[in-house]
């Protein structure tokens, strides 16, 4: 399925809840919606699926116009944030209502209840009523059922945003699997740029209603055209740091030179800022590296990697680093990176200088 956004747009009274957008989604893809609460992520989604109506603008499916066409004329699967399931019938038969209208003979249905039901870590609760699982439990539910219609078009709104870490860890693997054979379009809204990444596929960037930036996942995550993109793909957020050119190279505070090559319009900037994301930031120095001393604000242990907060003369810095280190509170720490690793941006905001990609790695 090919669905085509062309200049969709919805107001809601006086407030413009998604500003005009363009989108074409990849067909067999996933897309990605990535951004914060209120950016527009459900609204979009609603759109696509036919429970409402854009303000302006067309849906087209596979070329045809399917604007005004009811969320029930079409063949598409939905979960949210907020389960739905169907209270009278056991989770078993949940999963299985959608395969039954398609007519399989009652052993497929049966196999592939079962298999549903154990990729997603619920085929002990198959005689089970929604009302005797927990949230979790029934939002797994909710994912099997809609996951077993095998509609051309999936959309999923933060479907996990209610399940604990560990099973979320493992229900984003299993989901990239059974999304990755292409039979149908995905698009799976997240606040979390670690999902995004995880997915892969393609990522539309969404602000208060606006489409920042779509692509490729890992070209939006290693390119983010602006800021703002920036700053939505990136947790922890992105160090950002008041630069400005210099001869050879960015200037910042305390006359530290970096040896980057900006553009030509750039090269007497006095107002740039310079990115770095917190995971490029180490304790040993490497050949090459910049250093700069600070005192540890926090240092918090989080799964495997440690997230220490630095107070510096470049202001606080947030570093992310491998495995588990145990830094005292106002103890002194030296931070240290890789010039080449740095972004720029110029003073609108705007991508000007990007890492060279070393490998698929993040």
């Amino acid at each position: 399925m090919e669905l085509v956004l062309q200049g969709i747009g919805k107001r809601v009274g006086g407030q413009q809840w998604l500003h005009p957008l363009d989108l074409r989604l990849q067909a067999g893809a996933v897309t990605v919606l990535l951004g914060a609460t209120q950016a527009g992520k459900t609204s979009l989604m609603r759109i696509m699926a036919g429970l409402d109506a854009p303000t302006e603008g067309q849906v087209r499916v596979d070329g045809v116009d399917v604007t005004d066409v009811p969320v029930r004329q079409r063949n598409v699967a939905m979960v949210y944030q907020q389960f739905i399931n169907y209270p009278s019938m056991t989770v078993a038969e949940n999963i299985a209502s959608p395969l039954k209208l398609r007519g399989g003979t009652r052993q497929d249905v049966a196999a592939r209840v079962q298999q549903l039901a154990g990729r997603l870590h619920i085929e002990m609760f198959l005689n089970r009523y929604p009302s005797e699982l927990s949230g979790g439990q029934q939002q797994r539910v909710a994912l099997a059922r809609a996951l077993a219609k095998g509609a051309p078009l999936m959309l999923l709104d933060e479907p996990l945003v209610n399940l604990d870490y560990k099973l979320r860890e493992e229900l984003r693997e299993e989901l990239a699997q059974l999304f990755a054979s292409g039979d149908s379009t995905v698009v799976y809204a997240t606040t979390e740029p670690g999902e995004a990444l995880l997915l892969g596929g393609y990522t539309a960037v969404l602000h208060e209603g606006r489409l920042l930036q779509y692509g490729p996942t890992a070209e939006v995550f290693h390119a983010p055209g602006s800021l703002q993109v920036a700053r939505a793909f990136s947790d922890p957020p992105m160090n950002l740091l008041p630069a400005r050119a210099g001869e050879g190279g960015v200037l910042l505070p305390g006359g530290v030179r970096l040896a980057l090559t900006l553009p030509p319009a750039l090269a007497r900037a006095d107002a740039l800022t310079l990115g770095l994301r917190a995971s490029v930031l180490r304790l040993q120095p490497r050949e090459g590296d910049v250093g700069v001393p600070g005192t540890v604000e926090l240092a918090e242990i989080s799964g495997s990697d440690t997230f220490v907060h630095a107070s510096t003369a470049w202001g606080e810095l947030v570093a992310q680093l491998t495995g588990v280190h145990h830094l005292e509170l106002g103890s002194s720490v030296a931070l240290h990176f890789d010039p080449a690793q740095a972004y720029v941006f110029d003073a609108g905001g705007l991508l000007a200088v990007a890492p060279a990609r070393r490998s698929e790695g993040h």
